[in-house]
């Protein structure tokens, strides 16, 4: 007799590729990416798995008649938009795919940083108004620079490994997970990095212990002006100290992928103030919240996302066929 097949709900757009990937471990998939969020909680009654990977926050409501339930997977970096509080609770493994494009946001926090120090956002957008300025967009190189690497995990080590080739010291500060820096990467304290860093990139989640990591006092504490990127997520930055910062020149200049209000229709009248300035300001490159978002990287974040689910089933003693 063949063991029955389990059923994962996809409440979002996803990959095709990920349909026989959860075939091949046993796991059958029913795809509405066109659903509303109200009407995903009666939707997962009788479903083994639920697969997100938009920003929908899950909630206990929303898994309240996920009667079967045995995983909640994201397909992405990040899993701040999931209650794993409640998760825990009920004995429902939460499952991310970090490592799918880790490789994707250590590329672009490279050309990010490239295109901040060496003004080629800023001369681009010059000479395609025939303005041809050589001696005011003479950029600094990384090299010889110390660059501080605050989170250290798969994002974190993505942008050390790449930075390692640019003759540059690495420090780096992780507080939940200091075991994970080795290699090229020195690992010191926040105030060490403070202390010694010309170059700061942020690589944290965001949970409520990090909103505003990133405020007035964090960035007061550095002994040099420094280029500062993010690429993690916005809300980890207080945009006012940020803006202050950059008014003040301690800051000499900005990268970021993320902001603390994407919905830019929908900013608050000091979120519009903070955007305007940043927008405008020559020394700020901005990108809509792409860092980890390559063709190569939808395809990964699955492959590691089933990977991941064919290990749980396997510990729980399912017939799941490992990749």
């Amino acid at each position: 007799m063949e063991t029955p097949m389990l059923r994962c709900l996809i409440i979002d757009e996803i990959h095709p590729g990920i349909f026989p990937l959860l075939q091949s471990i046993g796991i059958e998939a029913d795809y509405r990416p066109t659903i509303k969020p109200a009407e995903v909680c009666d939707a997962l009654a009788g479903f083994d798995g639920l697969i997100v990977r938009s920003k929908m926050q899950i909630t206990a409501d929303t898994i309240k008649l996920a009667d079967k339930l045995k995983f909640v997977a994201r397909a992405g970096a990040g899993v701040d938009n999931i209650d794993a509080t409640t998760l825990q609770e009920r004995g429902i493994a939460l499952i991310g795919a970090n490592e799918g494009n880790s490789q994707a946001v250590g590329e672009h926090a490279l050309g990010m940083l490239l295109s901040l120090m060496r003004n080629i956002t800023r001369g681009d957008h010059e000479v395609r108004n025939k303005v041809w300025l050589r001696e005011e967009n003479r950029g600094e190189e990384i090299n010889g620079k110390t660059v501080g690497i605050i989170g250290y995990g798969n994002m974190g080590q993505s942008f050390g490994r790449l930075l390692s080739c640019f003759g540059c010291r690495i420090l780096a500060y992780d507080r939940y997970a200091p075991e994970k820096i080795n290699g090229a990467a020195e690992s010191v304290t926040l105030e060490e990095l403070q202390e010694q860093a010309d170059i700061v990139s942020l690589h944290i989640p965001y949970i409520p212990e990090n909103l505003h990591f990133a405020d007035d006092a964090f960035f007061s504490a550095f002994k040099k002006p420094i280029w500062f990127m993010n690429t993690s997520r916005g809300e980890v930055v207080d945009q006012s100290a940020l803006v202050k910062h950059l008014q003040n020149k301690s800051i000499k200049g900005a990268a970021l992928d993320v902001l603390e209000n994407e919905k830019l229709q929908f900013l608050t009248e000091s979120q519009l103030a903070n955007y305007t300035y940043l927008a405008s300001a020559a020394n700020v490159v901005l990108t809509p919240h792409i860092a980890g978002w390559t063709h190569e990287s939808y395809i990964k974040i699955n492959e590691v996302l089933v990977k991941k689910i064919a290990q749980l089933l396997h510990q729980q003693g399912y017939t799941a066929t490992l990749l």
